[in-house]
Parts: C-alpha cells; structure tokens; sequence
C-alpha cells in the first residue's frame, strides 16, 4: 500500500522495527472470565450491514502492472517491469459485498460485544484511537471504570457514521467472525436502478477467534463455503471495477466511479470531495463522478471533530508541525454521500478508507520477517487518484503494529458468500 506522502525517516525506522515483531498470542482465559465460546453473561450488541449482490460469474479477468495506469487482457500482453504482472478480477461464484465501508459505530457495537470486560486480550484497541490522545482522528474512546459492555464509546458522535480507519486484517477477522458466530435476525433485499441491496441484522457474537477465519493459524484462510468474509482481491476489485456491461476497457472501468480512460493519467479521475468542517459531511455531492481522495493541487477533504488549532496541532506521533502538517492530511468522511456507484452499486471504493482483502500474497524482497501479509485495495482521502486504480493493488503485514498506531484510513468492507438465511425463532 502506497502513503499520499513520503514517510519522515522517523517513521521509517519505526516501521522497520514493527516489521520484526509477530502478533501476540492470545491468553488464556483467567478465573472466573468467560472463555472462548462460552457466551454466559454476554448478549451481543445488534448491527445491521448492507450488501450489494455481484452476478456474472466466470467474468473475465484483466492483467495488471502495478500502480500502472493500464489494464491487459492477459499478462501476456502486459510489457515486462520488475513489478511483474498480476492476473485479477476473475470470479466464479455469485457473491455479495458490502455496499458501505464498515463505520465506527458498528466498530464500537463489536468492541463491546467482544471485550465486554474491558481488557482487550487480543489487541483489538490502540491508545491513539482516542480522541484525547488524537484529536484529528481518533475515533473510539475507552473507559476503565465503565459498567460491563459499555467500555467503548465514540469519541465524538460524528464519528458514527465514518468509516473505522485503524484496523489491520487480523481485526477484519475477528469482526467477521463475531458476524459468522452471532444470530442473523433478519434478512431483507430491495433494488435500487439495476442494483440489489441485501440487508442484515445480526447480534453480534463475542466468539470471535474462530468462525469463518481459525485465528491459530497466522494464514487463516475461509473456512465455510457459506456466511461473512472479508472479501478477496478478485472479489473486491469485481464489485469496484468490472462492468458486465462492458463499458471501459476490457470490461473494466478505471475508478469505482467511472470509466475513464487508462494511459490518460488523473486527467479523467472523479472530483474530490469537500467535507463540511465541523460535521464530515460531504457537501458537493452533486458534483459527480465524486470521490474521497487527495487531488493534485488541491487541499485533501478534511473536517475536525473540535478546535481546528487543536486538530492541527496534537498529534501522538511525535512530529515536527511541518512533516506532521504534510503527512496527515485527509479526514474520513460520511459514508455513502459521495454518491457515486460502482458498476455493482458499491460506494466509496474509490475513497475514504483503503480497504483489507483475505488474499494472502508474498511479501516484498527483503520483507519477509515469517510474516503474512495480505492484499489492500481503494483510494484513500490523503493518497492521489492513482490509488484509485484497479493496479493499486497495495499489501501489508496482516499485524503491523506500526500501521496500526499510525496510519488512521485502513478499513474493513465485508462480504458475503452463499445464501444466509434468519434463524427460526
């Protein structure tokens, strides 16, 4: 995954040493906790999630160069770079995707349903989520002294409805599989224009360590052929870019939000957003094709959640003004008010958040440290439009601690794959 701006050398070395740490194992559960599976004394808190059905199955796949402003019919027809080429969107099932990237209140609904306890065994909470310790992006307060299930809370209430923006995979997993593990209360599906939208509700398991993904295993993969996932790449780039239609080139567009035209650089890409100051809200938003990113010699969309003099001036990073000023620029804003749909009728796949896939891909040379790491895909609101194309295909450590502590647009879209059905009552 590319950053909107180089890192501070500071920053670089903090991330090489994150590189050498491994995520730690969860401990056992303690006298009188209830453990792993055991759902006394907890009653899950209830979410509801929006899908969006993707069909055409067997659909062609494209390839890639990446972070190249092209798409092949085939890497053999791709010229030969030392990135080398990428084969992606291919899909051979139906499947569903999550229409909105998940928010912070459906985040703290599965903190508190999670660790009801408050002591966070499994590193779900960092301190610079906190809008004390972060006032431009922290997100989630917590409290030691609160009552049993209620130790997460949003920092500020706009919070609510902006995408979570410091997960890592391994938080993507466990959101996913308190979805598997929990009760599906209802299920109803509706069309928008040629779209369908599926949309669950579902109390939230605390069981969280296995379901879809067994969390014992560093490179979990899916375990049912039925229930949530995080999606895979070829999954997620289907529902941002390919057109069953066959608009743009080879079938694929090249921004979730329109087709443009590759090899022509950002002259085609969709406006940026301007957020309202105080609320986050999106107030262009009939100016489309619209998305969420930093363009080219304009200010990235940005908002603050208090004083505009202390948004700009504490940070917990530890910055001069100046680099911390040039690096973290670009606030998350509302989901959904872009308004401007894929092929597939997702939103904010071309902004705001990028975004975790399941896809397990090699490290880079030099990069391995026995880690996992894992495919991110989507523009982001402090990174150019050249996130936004379908060879952004960016990748991670699944645990990096340093990203995790510093880098506040990582989020989670869920999927869907088979059919799920309410429980009878």
């Amino acid at each position: 995954m590319r950053l909107a701006s180089p890192r501070p050398r500071r920053l670089v070395r903090a991330a090489a040493a994150a590189c050498v740490l491994s995520a730690p194992l969860a401990p056992a559960a303690t006298a009188g906790t209830p453990a792993e599976g055991d759902d006394r004394h907890r009653t899950g808190e209830v979410i509801t999630v929006t899908t969006t059905r993707v069909g055409d199955p067997g659909n062609p796949s494209v390839g890639v160069v990446p972070f190249t402003d092209a798409v092949y019919p085939d890497c053999a027809e791709a010229p030969e770079t030392s990135s080398g080429c990428l084969t992606v969107g291919r899909v051979d099932h139906p499947y569903e995707i999550g229409k909105l990237e998940i928010t912070v209140a459906q985040w703290v609904a599965f903190l508190n349903t999670a660790d009801p306890d408050g002591r966070d065994r499994f590193d779900l909470y960092e301190e610079n989520e906190s809008g004390s310790a972060w006032p431009k992006y922290g997100q989630v307060d917590f409290s030691e002294d609160a009552r049993w299930g209620r130790h997460y809370s949003l920092a500020h209430p706009e919070w609510a409805d902006k995408p979570y923006g410091f997960a890592d995979f391994l938080d993507a997993a466990r959101f996913v599989n308190s979805l598997v593990n929990g009760r599906l209360l209802a299920k109803e599906t509706h069309t928008e224009g040629a779209f369908t939208y599926v949309t669950y509700k579902v109390r939230l398991s605390p069981r969280t360590e296995r379901g879809m993904y067994d969390l014992d295993r560093p490179d979990a993969t899916r375990t049912k052929d039925s229930g949530f996932v995080v999606p895979s790449q070829n999954e997620w780039i289907k529902a941002a870019y390919y057109d069953p239609s066959g608009g743009g080139t080879h079938s694929y567009w090249k921004y979730p939000t329109n087709a443009g035209v590759f090899g022509d650089g950002d002259a085609t890409a969709p406006s940026p957003t301007v957020l309202n100051p105080t609320t986050g809200d999106v107030t262009n938003a009939s100016t489309q094709p619209l998305a969420s990113y930093h363009a080219s010699g304009q200010p990235a969309p940005t908002w603050c959640p208090t004083l505009p003099e202390v948004c700009s001036s504490v940070n917990p990073i530890g910055l001069d003004p100046i680099t911390y000023a040039d690096v973290y620029q670009g606030s998350l804003g509302t989901t959904g008010q872009a308004r401007t749909t894929s092929p597939w009728g997702t939103l904010d796949q071309g902004g705001n958040a990028v975004e975790w896939t399941d896809t397990i891909t090699p490290p880079p040379t030099g990069q391995d440290f026995g880690r996992v790491w894992r495919r991110l895909h989507g523009g982001v609101s402090n990174a150019p439009a050249f996130q936004m194309w379908p060879s952004a295909v960016g990748l991670q450590p699944q645990d990096n601690l340093f990203y995790h502590h510093t880098y506040p647009w990582l989020g989670i879209r869920i999927g869907v794959i088979g059919e799920l059905e309410p429980e009878e009552r």
